[in-house]
């Protein structure tokens, strides 16, 4: 998997400073005070549910900021099939620390295997069609990194990361802006009068309105909100391949298979992040 752009070691140093000085403050008593200083020791973190792993490379980096000296042993790497009863991986130093950890850790490793989980599932009922799977912004504040990071490790890809990165054009943009053409106009606007060169996606949610996107051009992609195949197929043969188009709206697990088949090129789906069953696991002595 192709490292994305938000993935630096500065936006990863701060989700965790962040994340730990939430949970940690000025200090973890409970371990300060049960468990003397020079103690080691060690766990494993324990597998208890089926599904795909993911967060196996951020746990790494919390338990290095939480301690410098604490030791890794990764078994299974991101985006392995994981039963119950399996080891992702073994932590080993000092027993405080790993105790600091623990939480962060399986916070994070838990929801992003949910993630990746489902998205693997319903990357595989796309298979024969040219759709791919793309998540949104429907992701927990503060929490994007992770879940975006675990769409990639499930198979999916990521649409824009922020409102920054891309310019979509939705429905209250376009009722706001006037119309279609008068909202895809400004937005070109703009862009020539910033000098900012980004990719611009239009929603619609009638064939007319797809019709007029055509005759507006000077997009990048098209945005198929809320139809129905019969009217996905019409928007298809519409098109014509002059620019890529995506399915949005209320799509399941029940209806996605049926919506790639109609020819378009990306499904998002919100519930990739914002409707999901974490993982079971737990990190244990031993």
């Amino acid at each position: 998997m192709q490292t994305p752009p938000y993935l630096t070691p500065e936006a990863l140093s701060s989700f965790i400073r962040t994340a730990l000085a939430e949970d940690v403050g000025d200090g973890d008593h409970s371990a300060l005070s049960a468990i003397p200083a020079e103690a080691r020791n060690r766990a494993h973190l324990l597998i208890k549910d089926e599904g795909v792993l993911a967060g196996v490379e951020l746990a790494q980096h919390i338990f290095r900021a939480v301690d410098a000296d604490l030791r890794v042993e990764v078994r299974l790497q991101d985006g392995a099939r994981v039963k119950h009863g399996d080891v992702a991986l073994i932590v080993e130093g000092r027993a405080q620390s790993i105790l600091t950890a623990e939480r962060l850790v399986l916070n994070c490793m838990q929801r992003m295997s949910g993630i990746a989980t489902r998205t693997a599932h319903l990357t595989s009922l796309l298979a024969g069609t040219r759709a791919r799977l793309l998540d949104t912004r429907k992701t927990t504040p503060n929490f994007r990194l992770c879940e975006k990071w675990a769409v990639l490790i499930g198979g999916g890809v990521n649409h824009r990361y922020g409102l920054f990165d891309m310019i979509i054009l939705k429905d209250n943009h376009v009722d706001y802006a006037g119309g279609v053409r008068e909202a895809i106009e400004a937005s070109r606007a703009y862009l020539a009068r910033t000098g900012r060169q980004l990719p611009i996606e239009i929603e619609t949610r009638s064939l007319a309105e797809v019709q007029q996107a055509l005759e507006a051009g000077g997009i990048d992609r098209i945005m198929l909100d809320n139809m129905a195949p019969a009217q996905l197929r019409e928007a298809v043969a519409l098109v014509a391949g002059r620019y890529p188009l995506e399915a949005s709206g209320g799509i399941t697990e029940e209806t996605i298979a049926e919506v790639a088949a109609t020819g378009v090129d990306y499904i998002s789906v919100g519930a990739l992040t914002h409707s999901i069953r974490s993982l079971d696991m737990s990190l244990k002595a031993f």
